[in-house]
This record gives C-alpha cells, sequence and structure tokens, in this order.
C-alpha cells in the first residue's frame, strides 16, 4: 500500500534558551526512531561531566574551529558565552544521502543563518512553559553558579523574541508531549509537494496513468456497443 511520495527528509533544526529541554528531545528521537540522526555540533568549549567527544560534541581548539569557518566547512556558527559552536556541512550531507533526519540541536543564532543557508530545513522552537521552569533546570543541573544562571535567563529573555522567525513552535511543558509533538510535524512535512523527489514526474505519472484508463474505457464501451 503506497502512504506517500518518495521524499528527501530535511535537516531538523531544534533551538531554545538554555534549560529549555531541546537536547533531551534531540536525543529521545534518535534514541526510539531509526531515521533520526544526531548532528554533532563542533565547539571551542570544555566538555563538561559525563560528555564524550564525537558523542556529545566534537570538542576543537579554537584554531582548529576558525580554520573550518575559513574552509567554508561549516554550515553555521555562532559564538555563545565566550564558546564557539557550529555545525559541520558534512553532517546534513550524510544524513541526506542515508535518506535520514538530521537533528540539529543549536542556538537562536545558528538557526537564522540554517534559515538562509538551508532553506529546506524545519525550524522548531522549543518554547519554555514559564520562566520559574527555565530557573529550574538551569539550576538543577548544577554545571553552571548562579551568576551563569542568572546571565543565561537574560540571554533567554532576548531569544525569545526570535521564536516568531521559526516554522514552528513546541512548548515543552511535558517531555513525552513534546516529543510527539515534533514527531507530528515531521510526518506532517513529509507530505508537503515540495519535500517530493519529483512532484512533476509524479503528476505526470498519475495524469498519463488516467488518459489510459479512460481510453480502456472508451474500447470496452465501444466493443461492447
Amino acid at each position: 500500500m503506497i502512504t506517500g511520495l518518495p521524499f528527501r527528509p530535511s535537516p531538523l533544526v531544534l533551538a531554545a534558551p538554555s534549560g529549555t529541554g531541546k537536547t533531551t528531545i534531540a536525543h529521545a528521537l534518535v534514541e526510539r526512531f531509526h531515521n533520526f540522526v544526531f548532528s554533532v555540533s563542533a565547539t571551542t568549549r570544555r566538555a563538561r561531566e559525563g560528555e564524550r567527544d564525537g558523542v556529545d560534541y566534537d570538542f576543537v581548539s579554537r584554531e582548529t574551529f576558525e580554520g573550518m569557518m575559513a574552509e567554508g566547512a561549516l554550515v553555521e556558527w555562532a559564538e555563545v558565552h565566550g564558546n564557539l559552536y557550529g555545525t559541520p556541512r558534512v553532517n546534513l550531507e550524510r544524513a541526506g544521502e542515508r535518506g535520514e533526519y538530521a537533528i540539529l540541536d543549536i542556538d537562536v543564532q545558528g538557526a537564522r543563518q540554517i534559515k538562509e543557508r538551508v532553506p529546506e530545513a524545519v525550524l522548531i522552537f522549543v518554547f519554555p512553559p514559564s520562566a520559574e521552569h527555565l530557573w529550574a533546570r538551569l539550576t538543577q543541573r548544577g554545571t553552571e553558579d548562579l551568576d551563569e544562571v542568572r546571565r543565561r535567563l537574560l540571554a533567554a529573555r532576548g531569544e525569545l523574541e526570535d521564536a516568531v522567525q521559526f516554522d514552528y513552535i513546541v512548548v515543552n511543558d511535558d517531555l513525552e508531549r513534546a516529543i510527539a509533538r515534533v514527531r507530528t510535524i515531521v510526518e506532517a512535512e513529509s507530505h508537503k509537494p515540495g519535500r517530493a523527489l519529483d512532484f512533476p514526474g509524479e503528476v505526470d505519472r498519475i495524469r498519463s496513468e488516467i488518459d489510459r484508463v479512460v481510453a480502456r474505457d472508451r474500447v470496452h464501451r465501444t466493443a461492447g456497443g
């Protein structure tokens, strides 16, 4: 049974202020569904406890990162809180070739660049249900002192203004609901005409089949008459 036209999965951008849970959502999609792959960002910041090089991030020196920028090897990059973050172009190319969704867990600055440079990407802003929710998540993870938490909250205040520029908004008031909402968006996007590999060709195919069916019907009616 045909359930949809052949299509090429597009990169999926999840962006949000720190503490909104976008990274948790991204990893859940990769772990639960075979056609999602995590795009590992390059960064100059130090690894936090428990993070693994090449899995959570590609931890590189500032010199190496700037070399990637100069070579055009990054499809987006941004400086956040004094550290550089970027998405290697090869991540998107390889995922597309395999028929997988490359999930980009990036900040709002990076999402703006993706919107310009990768127009086929689907941009989702993960929206916090409240300021108290953000404060709780940032303080509970214990990776920043209170001054850093306050700075991240103030940064979030500005980033929220950019939410209107995204394709979709997903409120992370409940993790399972948020994951389901992202899946619904991805499913809907796969049925857009512009996502099909060759929509004009598919239209021509059906039109030709209609012509054959009509011609066959005429022959049968003539023979029967």
